[in-house]
This record gives structure tokens, sequence and C-alpha cells, in this order.
């Protein structure tokens, strides 16, 4: 009887630290997401910068992308943008999004100078 307990509870440690595994990955501080079909924005959420937000509009509409756009925060800030889109297209929206809207350095000094 103690021996099958001990199973058991072997076997439900083993599961749960599997499951901790797969599913508690890291994941940061989301900032905005955006979602796309066929070159609309469909649905959004967060505080997306306004110049960045028009820029993904004009070029999601211009090349009808449909995929999902989403920055987080994790230390530092990265931006995922949905594997469908091609590498060029990816590369223009890394080159338009205000990274320095985030800089942990320019936030503590323009805390500092007020």
């Amino acid at each position: 009887m103690l021996a099958n307990l001990l199973k058991l509870l072997f076997i439900a440690v083993g599961v749960y630290i599997i499951y901790r595994l797969i599913f508690g990955g890291k994941k940061g501080l989301s900032l905005f997401e955006m979602h796309f079909k066929e070159g609309r924005m469909t649905s959004h959420k967060g505080k997306i910068p306004e110049k960045f937000e028009r820029e993904c509009r004009n070029l999601a509409k211009a090349e009808k992308l449909t995929c999902t756009i989403r920055a987080e925060r994790l230390g530092d800030v990265r931006l995922h943008i949905s594997a469908n889109v091609a590498d060029n297209l990816a590369q223009r929206l890394r080159n338009q999004f205000p990274f320095e809207l985030y800089d942990k350095k320019v936030q503590d000094n323009s805390k500092q100078t007020g």
C-alpha cells in the first residue's frame, strides 16, 4: 500500500515538473499586441506608439499581411513578429519600432534631470 502511494506521488511530481518545463517558460510583461488579417487590423491591445501603429497598418495593407505583432519586456523590449512574415518585411517592421521609447537608460536619465 505504501509502495503504491509513493509511486503515485512520484508520478504526480514528475508530471508537475514536466508541465512546468513545457508551459512555465519565462514570459515578459506584454506591452502591446496587434493582429492583422489580409492587411487589416482585426484586434489590438495595450499602448501602441502612434507612429509605429500607423506604419504597421500601412505596411500590412500594402503587403496584405496576416500576422501577429507583439512587444514584450523581459529586461529589454523584444518585438515578436509571426513566423509567416517574410524576413525583409519583418526587418522593415523592426526598423520602424521605437525601441528608444522603452530603453531603460533613457528613461532613468530623464527622471534624474527632472
